[in-house]
């Protein structure tokens, strides 16, 4: 069973973009965000708004304009506010380095991941979590996964991830599929009654590629299914997979991309414009009242005069057209 409260739909108001760049989107009777229709719960992954300002605030804010009532909370928002150590800036894509320059940014990040290390395992974050929370609360927005990406981490430090992500509300912690990082996380999902939950890039366009292997390393294994991946790496209809494993899918992250073959092939697209069958996915989902968190992850690129907020909204609008 996951740990989810579906929204009762209320009054659905759609309106015109406007120049405020403010999307009125769906709201209960009492003004808060409701993105749950026909019992399919749409969300979003927060990294869709990396463009912009990201604080919890911003993100709320985000939420309200485009009627999002549930999130894939990314970890560094949660951890930069609830006060951890800067991380240093990655250095820039394609710059040349000699190995001692290399050597000496290497030093730097480790230095840095120490000190984080030190405040993640310094008890004193909870209460901020909590603080967290609320807000999001408040606002009608539920976090039903954090991406803290912790396989990579120490022991105490995947504890620490486990448990802040309860704090939070969620049901269980991102990373990235890998057997390294499934047969270590799911151990200690396990421990915490929460589940570990893992995404796919283009990695099932490998033929010996398996999702059932990754799974069985743990009964709180579950699977992050991106499916705009999973199509253009694949050329395959997502739901055929999702109906065989619909019951070890945690969240799906949506996207429209182009089809393996097409030209451009494997391209992200605005939605309605590419090859995702889209439609087969909500309508299955929804169909079968299967419990799957349906997440909106804002990878095209944005057009002139637009944003991420206009742009996430019009994906809202998209699935609430298929639902309902």
């Amino acid at each position: 069973m996951k740990f989810k409260n579906i929204p009762t739909w209320g009054i659905c108001v759609v309106a015109a973009i406007i120049a405020s760049s403010v999307f009125t989107g769906c709201k209960t009777d009492s003004g808060k965000p409701d993105s749950n229709f026909n019992g399919v719960q749409i969300g979003a992954i927060t990294y869709s708004w990396r463009s912009m300002p990201s604080t919890p605030q911003d993100i709320i804010n985000y939420c309200v304009q485009t009627g999002i009532s549930s999130i894939e909370l990314m970890g560094d928002v949660a951890e930069e506010y609830a006060g951890a150590p800067a991380m240093p800036p990655w250095p820039r894509r394609g710059r040349e380095m000699s190995a001692e320059q290399r050597d000496s940014v290497r030093q730097v990040f480790e230095e840095a991941m120490n000190k984080r290390k030190e405040w993640r395992l310094s008890g004193n974050t909870a209460e901020k979590y909590r603080e967290l929370k609320k807000m999001f609360d408040d606002a009608g927005v539920s976090i039903h996964i954090v991406k803290f990406s912790p396989s990579r981490w120490s022991d105490e430090e995947i504890d620490y991830a486990f448990e802040s992500a309860k704090i939070l509300g969620a049901g269980g912690v991102t990373d990235e599929i890998g057997h390294e990082s499934c047969e270590r996380l799911g151990p200690f999902a396990e421990k915490h009654g929460m589940y570990a939950i893992f995404h796919n890039h283009g990695q099932p366009g490998d033929s010996a590629f398996n999702f059932e292997e990754f799974l069985a390393y743990s009964p709180s294994n579950m699977l992050n299914l991106d499916v705009g991946h999973y199509f253009g790496a694949t050329g395959k209809n997502p739901s055929e997979l999702i109906e065989k494993l619909h019951d070890r899918i945690y969240s799906i992250h949506l996207k429209d991309k182009t089809a393996k073959d097409a030209d451009p092939a494997d391209t992200n697209t605005p939605w309605g414009e590419g090859d995702t069958p889209l439609e087969d996915i909500l309508k299955l989902i929804r169909d079968n009242k299967w419990d799957i968190y349906c997440d909106i992850e804002l990878e095209y690129e944005i057009p002139e005069g637009s944003d991420a907020v206009l742009e996430t909204a019009k994906c809202v609008e998209y699935c609430r057209n298929i639902l309902l």
